[in-house]
């Protein structure tokens, strides 16, 4: 088995669906069907699981998982987080990045100034927004920052070997 640090949470199993074994399944992934073109999934316990069937149901997924053949059997797996190995995961473009590849990042300012480093990534739905901790003397007195993700406007550029982010950003907002 590999270390954690190679695991990528790509989902969560929900309640059961049934007496049969089906469970609900909450997708993280930018298509929600897209969790079943991984295989094979590592649930919260441990063990690895394969998808035996699969289909929407209304606006969410359901899934029959080999060997979870009762409803006490998807008890037992239910709100576990589905993981995968990274490696499983496709290769990305240029200026394309992985949201746990910016976490830890240092985050630096055009004319220099250290802001933090990135404790989170989430959506708005408008756009992604960087949750920056700031440093301990940070001169503006700030604890955090949250910063817009967005290309050109405010971030200027990902340096993913140096693991720094160039943004054109007032440090005292």
């Amino acid at each position: 088995m590999s270390q954690a640090s190679d695991k990528v949470v790509i989902g969560k199993i929900g309640a059961p669906y049934g007496v049969k074994g089906w469970v609900k399944i909450n997708s993280y992934t930018d298509t929600p069907a897209g969790i079943f073109d991984y295989s094979p999934w590592i649930l919260g316990d441990g063990k690895e699981y394969q998808i035996d069937q699969w289909r929407p149901h209304g606006k969410s997924l359901v899934a029959k998982i080999e060997n979870v053949d009762s409803r006490d059997d998807a008890e037992r797996i239910k709100n576990l987080d589905i993981h995968i190995l990274a490696d499983q995961l496709p290769e990305l473009g240029e200026d394309e990045f992985y949201w746990r590849d910016l976490t830890g990042m240092q985050v630096v300012t055009t004319q220099g100034y250290d802001l933090g480093v990135v404790k989170d990534v989430f959506n708005t739905g408008a756009n992604d927004v960087l949750q920056v901790k700031a440093n301990g003397k940070d001169a503006f007195g700030q604890k955090e920052r949250l910063l817009p993700f967005v290309f050109d406007s405010v971030v200027q550029s990902v340096d993913k070997s140096g693991r720094v982010i160039t943004v054109d950003w007032d440090p005292g907002f």
